[in-house]
């Protein structure tokens, strides 16, 4: 059975925001403004509808590449998870690197720095697009031979 962590902690999200709200409310911060969080979480919401046919897309063309181009069969140990938890992390700080740096990347990024305001809805501010890009810098992955 496969765990859906993001589905799992939205409950928790949404009860943090709201202690965040109400302690900005009370200390009369301003860090929240009505147009701002919508705009924020209807990316969020459209992020994850789009993310929903390119993760499809993604795993089909990993598991590809990981069935019929891997170098090495790597075992199923905690090692070979803790490397992959790495791996992962260090592909992703390339990705996000490059989507400052690259301007066909930054235009899918930018939406994320566009927020005039710094809460914790803005974490959800993601791009619809940038999965787009991204799949590419976990290619490698499949190429060393992490199953998918």
């Amino acid at each position: 059975m496969k765990v859906d962590y993001i589905a799992l902690s939205v409950p928790v999200f949404f009860i943090l925001i709201a202690i965040e709200l109400a302690y900005t409310f009370y200390k009369k911060l301003g860090y929240y403004r009505l147009n701002d969080s919508i705009a924020n979480l209807s990316q969020g919401i459209g992020q994850q509808v789009t993310g929903l046919f390119m993760k499809t897309a993604l795993f089909f063309g990993y598991k590809y590449i990981f069935e019929h181009w891997r170098l090495f069969d790597l075992p199923n140990t905690i090692w070979i998870w803790i490397i992959l938890f790495i791996g992962v992390d260090f592909f992703y700080y390339w990705f996000h690197r490059m989507s400052h740096q690259v301007n066909a990347l930054w235009a899918a990024h930018i939406v994320h720095h566009q927020s005039e305001e710094y809460n914790l809805t803005v974490a959800l501010r993601q791009s619809w697009f940038q999965s787009w890009f991204s799949w590419i810098f976990y290619l490698p992955l499949a190429w060393i031979g992490f199953d998918p």
